[in-house]
């Protein structure tokens, strides 16, 4: 798999780790400056696209940061969010990283295990039930019966870790919820995901196939089906070329750029082409 490990965006994210690991806040960067102008989630979204795996050391380092965070050792430096029980948020976002990263740490796994078994009561009777998703959620994380808000399912944490949990039966179901789902996949893509966008040249676009790129995990679970009609809408835009230009419009700092620069358009071109194949793959 090519990677961009030695690119300008690459290295300007390392020369700000800090010596445990982070990047400073996790989740929320409520507090910006130039020391810390972008969080730990933002900085590991970015290395793993361009290509860094558990196998690079910055990577180890901020997994064992991570891992420290779970097991109580050490603690993300966020305000306390009130507007859901951020204890059980903080634990389903380390451990979603880490998983990312890493399949083999245990208190990542009892988590995922744990969201298993609420996704799985509530679609037990073959489609999402929000009573039994509350009750289930309630009992496993042991709340009182108006215990907080619920954390919405169709999110970046409950998509990217659960697909390597899901029996094949409950992984379908699940995919079709969120494809359906009006809001899309929250903090990644705020549209229903069944409807491809109106532009294919934007930077709507990007985050459309960002989503897409987290179902397609779900292939082996039989949902290459459910996800067929976005490779036939990806290759009905190819360009005269057979290869994808996203146009400028597309740098969002996270997906894009790959290359040190855009400012030669076959170097877009080539980004754009690299990303959307490496998807199609999934897809198939």
């Amino acid at each position: 798999m090519k990677t961009f490990k030695e690119s300008k965006w690459a290295l300007s994210i390392l020369n700000l780790q800090k010596s445990d690991g982070s990047w400073g806040y996790f989740h929320t960067l409520s507090n910006p400056s130039s020391q810390n102008p972008l969080t730990t989630e933002q900085a590991l979204r970015r290395l793993e696209i361009l290509g860094f795996t558990i196998e690079d050391a910055p990577i180890q380092k901020a997994v064992s940061y991570m891992q420290d965070c779970l097991t109580g050792k050490n603690a993300i430096p966020d305000r306390r969010e009130k507007i859901h029980n951020w204890d059980i948020f903080t634990d389903l976002m380390l451990s979603t990283w880490i998983h990312r990263f890493t399949k083999s740490f245990e208190k990542a796994l009892i988590t995922g295990e744990k969201w298993k078994h609420i996704i799985t009561q509530a679609f037990r009777n073959g489609i999402y039930d929000p009573k039994l998703y509350a009750e289930t959620y309630k009992e496993i994380h042991q709340l009182p019966p108006k215990g907080g808000r619920l954390i919405d399912t169709a999110n970046f944490y409950h998509v990217s870790l659960l697909s390597g949990f899901l029996d094949k039966s409950t992984a379908q179901l699940f995919v079709e919820y969120v494809l359906q789902h009006e809001k899309g996949i929250y903090y990644i893509y705020d549209r229903q995901l069944s409807v491809t966008p109106a532009i294919f040249q934007s930077k709507e676009t990007v985050r459309y196939l960002s989503a897409i790129e987290l179902l397609s995990a779900y292939k082996n679970s039989g949902c290459r089906k459910k996800l067929a009609f976005v490779s036939e809408w990806i290759n009905n835009n190819k360009n005269n070329e057979g290869r994808w230009d996203l146009s400028a419009k597309s740098k969002d700092g996270i997906w894009f750029p790959l290359c040190d620069s855009w400012r030669n358009a076959e170097n877009r071109i080539q980004d754009c082409t690299y990303r959307i194949n490496n998807l199609l793959q999934n897809l198939l």
